[in-house]
């Protein structure tokens, strides 16, 4: 099946800084699939190439067919972009941003009027519709970026940290209508660095850092592939450390050690505990995670 999203070798520069360093990935129709990192990684700037902001210095980046540097016009026609920060017209009220967005795409004044209003109605802002973006709230701003986005019906909507900012409710708000959309045909592409967000929504991801891709695959497999199935988190005291990893090391264990916890994999935590003569105390037990893989292959110091 021919990708809706092919990138091959992407390369993009910023004086002396190589920003995405030969990224290549592709994406199925219909298909949920992110690029997640931290900051830093590259992901907007691979994200400002595929919505034709930003072209690539080296590489072949192809949306729906069509070249990113020769088509910008045509792909922008099918695209729907919600990007890092949110960047509505404080001059206008809520329904004329997504009216004044509509214009870009040639839509008759009655078809905005109907498809603004299934969009607010999508991200529960209708009765919002007269409002000034003043009197919005954050998560309010937020939720219409992402309704504008939807004003030409596109067939790959492109979000670049969606849900920053948001308070659970609304987050949760989000990713159902995400899910949603995605049911109805759309592909979805998003970049993030929340874990929980990648792991529910992605079907597929790539995890970047200095503007490499790491590893890709769908978040279950990345889990089974990068790390063993439980973690135990243990705080032991100053004194008692170092006994503790040399017992580990004996065994073949290799344990993190992250400002005072130690995280330490394994395929049977209930029996490491027990060999290891761990109490449950200053212990915690659970399964590995998505971010386990993220913060492994990443890194746990502070990126910026």
């Amino acid at each position: 099946m021919t990708p809706i999203i092919a990138a091959e070798d992407l390369v993009k520069r910023y004086k002396a800084i190589t920003a995405v360093d030969h990224v290549s990935f592709s994406i199925g129709a219909q298909e949920a699939f992110g690029l997640l990192g931290p900051n830093g990684a590259g992901k907007t700037t691979v994200m400002r190439m595929v919505y034709c902001a930003s072209p690539p210095m080296e590489g072949r980046l192809f949306v729906d067919g069509m070249d990113v540097r020769t088509q910008q016009r045509r792909i922008k026609a099918v695209l729907g972009v919600v990007p890092q920060e949110d960047n509505l017209d404080p001059d206008l009220t809520v329904m004329e941003n997504l009216l004044v967005y509509a214009r870009y795409f040639d839509l008759p004044k009655s078809l905005a009027l109907e498809r603004a209003r299934q969009s607010l109605e999508l991200f529960q802002l209708l009765d919002r519709r007269d409002s000034p973006i003043h009197a919005l709230s954050g998560g309010m701003k937020r939720r219409l970026v992402i309704a504008r986005a939807l004003i030409n019906q596109p067939k790959i909507l492109i979000l670049d940290e969606p849900t920053t900012g948001l308070d659970p409710q609304a987050k949760h708000l989000v990713w159902q209508r995400l899910h949603l959309l995605k049911s109805r045909g759309v592909t979805v592409v998003i970049s993030t660095h929340n874990m929980e967000e990648a792991a529910r929504l992605c079907d597929r991801l790539v995890i970047m850092h200095l503007g490499r891709v790491l590893v890709e695959g769908s978040p279950q497999e990345l889990v089974q592939r990068h790390v063993d199935p439980e973690v135990l988190e243990v705080r032991p005291s100053e004194e008692e450390k170092p006994k503790l990893l040399a017992r580990l090391g004996q065994r073949g264990i290799v344990a993190e050690d992250v400002a005072g916890t130690l995280y330490v994999y394994s395929r049977n935590g209930d029996a490491l505990r027990r060999e290891l003569n761990l109490g449950f105390d200053g212990v915690v037990h659970r399964g590995a995670t998505l971010e386990d893989v993220f913060l492994r292959l990443t890194g746990r110091a502070l990126v910026e």
